[in-house]
C-alpha cells in the first residue's frame, strides 16, 4: 500500500515539474487529410496535395511549444523500415517548413532545451491528366472516348509491423453539357444528339478534390423539327400559315393529312386510302383547308452531311380545325336607312354554295340572292340577303317569307324557311 502512494507521488512531481507540449505538431496547408490506420499504436495524418503531373507539391510545417527550438526532419526508408535524415532546421525559430516534398512519412525531432518532441506525418501528391474525343457520330447517338492518367497509388506504412497500406482515392467521372451532368462513366454514348453544337465537359475527380477537366466541343449532324400554325382554327376554306421553328436543317417536308371525321366516316364503310392529302416542301408553307373537319400536320426536317441524311419529325399536338357549316337567319329588320338592322342578314359559317328567295304573303317571290363559289371570311356574315326593296322601291311593312338551301363544305345540306317581319320605322 505504501509502495503505491509512493508511485502516485512521483507521477504527480513529473506532472508539475515536466513542460506541457500539447500545442506542438505537425501541420500542413493541404487540399485534404486522413488519418492513418495502423495496426496499432498512435496514429498520424496524411495530407493530399492535388498537383500537376509529376509535382511535388507537399509542404509540412512543424511547431514548437516551447518556442525557440532545432528541427530535424527525417523521411521513411520503406527498405529499412526507418527514419533517415533528411532536413536539419538550426534557425532557433518556433516554426519550421519543409516545401516541394514527394510521396513518404516524414518524422520531424523538436529539441528545446533538454527536451525533445517527435511527430510524424504523410505526404501524398495526386494528380490526373485526361484526353477524350468524339470517336463515332451518327443520327441517332454520338460516342465520347477518353482515357486519363495518374500518380501511382497513394500508399503509406504502418509503422507497428512496416506493412504497406493504401489510400482509397475513390476516383470518378462525370460528362456535363451546360452545366448539367449527362453521364457518370467514361466514355459514354449520347442518344438523341442535340441540334446544335454543344461542349461537353469530362471531370475526373477523387474524394479529395482533386480533379481535371478537358472539353470536347460536339459538330451536330441532327435536324430537330418544329413549327406553328396560325390560326388553329376557323371558318373553311380556312388558309392557315406555318411556320418552321426548326434547327439545323436543310430540307423541309410538310404533309397535310385528311379530317379525322372522313378517316373515321371511311373506316366505317372499309375504305382504305392515303390519308395524306398534300405535301409541300417549302420551309414556311400556307395551305387552304377546303373542307370542314379536323386536320393533322406532320413536318419532316433532313439534315444532309458526307455519307449522311439524319431526318426528324414533328406532329403539332392539337387539330387544326375548320369548323362545321351552320345557316342562321334572322326574322326581324328595320329597312329605314338608320344604319342598324337596315338589311336581312342571314349568318352563314363554311358553305360552298347558298341560294335565299324571299316571297310575300302572297306567295309571290319578291327576292332572291345566291352564291355557288363561297371562299369564307372570318364570322362570315351573307351579303345583303335583301335591302328590303322591290325593284328598287321599299318594300311594304309586314310579314314575308324566306327559304334558305345552302350546302356546307363538310357536304352538310341545310334548309331553313320561316317568315321573316319587315318594320319600317322612323
Amino acid at each position: 500500500m505504501k509502495l503505491i502512494q509512493n508511485t502516485q507521488f512521483l507521477l504527480l512531481l513529473l506532472a508539475l515539474f515536466l513542460p506541457i507540449f500539447t500545442e506542438a505538431q505537425i501541420s500542413s496547408d493541404a487540399d485534404a487529410s486522413v488519418s492513418t490506420e495502423y495496426s496499432s499504436g498512435a496514429q498520424d495524418q496524411i495530407y493530399i496535395f492535388c498537383v500537376a503531373p509529376d509535382e511535388n507539391g507537399g509542404e509540412l510545417t512543424a511547431t514548437s511549444s516551447s518556442g525557440a527550438a532545432t528541427f530535424e526532419w527525417l523521411k521513411y526508408n520503406p527498405g529499412t523500415g526507418s527514419f533517415d535524415g533528411f532536413q536539419t532546421d538550426n534557425s532557433g525559430s518556433s516554426t519550421s517548413t519543409i516545401m516541394n516534398l514527394a510521396d513518404g512519412g516524414y518524422r520531424v525531432n523538436i529539441t528545446s532545451g533538454a527536451v525533445t518532441e517527435t511527430y510524424t506525418a504523410w505526404v501524398m501528391n495526386s494528380w490526373y491528366t485526361a484526353t477524350a474525343e468524339i470517336s463515332e457520330s451518327t443520327c441517332d447517338y454520338f460516342q465520347l472516348t477518353a482515357s486519363i492518367a495518374e500518380d501511382a497509388e497513394l500508399n503509406y506504412y504502418d509503422l507497428s509491423n512496416g506493412a504497406q497500406k493504401p489510400v482509397a482515392k475513390d476516383v470518378k467521372a462525370k460528362w456535363t453539357v451546360d452545366g448539367d451532368q449527362v453521364a457518370a462513366v467514361l466514355s459514354p454514348q449520347i442518344f438523341s444528339p442535340p441540334s446544335e453544337n454543344k461542349d461537353y465537359t469530362l471531370t475526373v475527380y477523387d474524394r479529395f478534390g482533386c480533379q481535371v477537366e478537358v472539353t470536347v466541343n460536339y459538330q451536330s449532324i441532327v435536324p430537330d423539327a418544329s413549327f406553328t400554325a396560325n390560326p388553329m382554327e376557323g371558318e373553311a376554306p380556312l388558309e392557315v400559315a406555318f411556320t418552321s421553328s426548326s434547327t439545323n436543317a436543310d430540307q423541309y417536308e410538310w404533309s397535310f393529312y385528311r379530317s379525322q371525321e372522313d378517316l373515321l366516316e371511311e373506316s366505317q364503310v372499309g375504305i382504305v386510302e392515303d390519308s395524306i392529302m398534300q405535301t409541300a416542301i417549302d420551309q414556311n408553307p400556307t395551305y387552304i383547308f377546303e373542307n370542314s373537319g379536323n386536320y393533322n400536320v406532320r413536318l419532316v426536317t433532313t439534315k444532309n452531311g458526307e455519307g449522311f441524311a439524319c431526318t426528324d419529325t414533328f406532329y403539332i399536338e392539337e387539330f387544326i380545325e375548320a369548323t362545321i357549316s351552320l345557316v342562321e337567319v334572322g326574322n326581324v329588320f328595320t329597312p329605314n336607312g338608320d344604319g342598324v338592322n337596315d338589311d336581312f342578314v342571314v349568318k352563314y359559317e363554311s358553305l360552298k354554295s347558298i341560294n335565299i328567295q324571299i316571297f310575300n304573303r302572297w306567295g309571290k317571290k319578291v327576292h332572291s340572292w345566291e352564291n355557288n363559289n363561297i371562299q369564307g371570311f372570318e364570322n362570315t356574315v351573307s351579303e345583303s340577303a335583301w335591302d328590303g326593296k322591290i325593284g328598287g322601291r321599299y318594300a311594304s311593312p309586314g310579314v314575308y317569307y324566306y327559304v334558305v338551301e345552302a350546302l356546307g363544305r363538310d357536304d352538310q345540306e341545310h334548309f331553313a324557311h320561316g317568315f321573316v317581319h319587315l318594320f319600317r320605322e322612323k
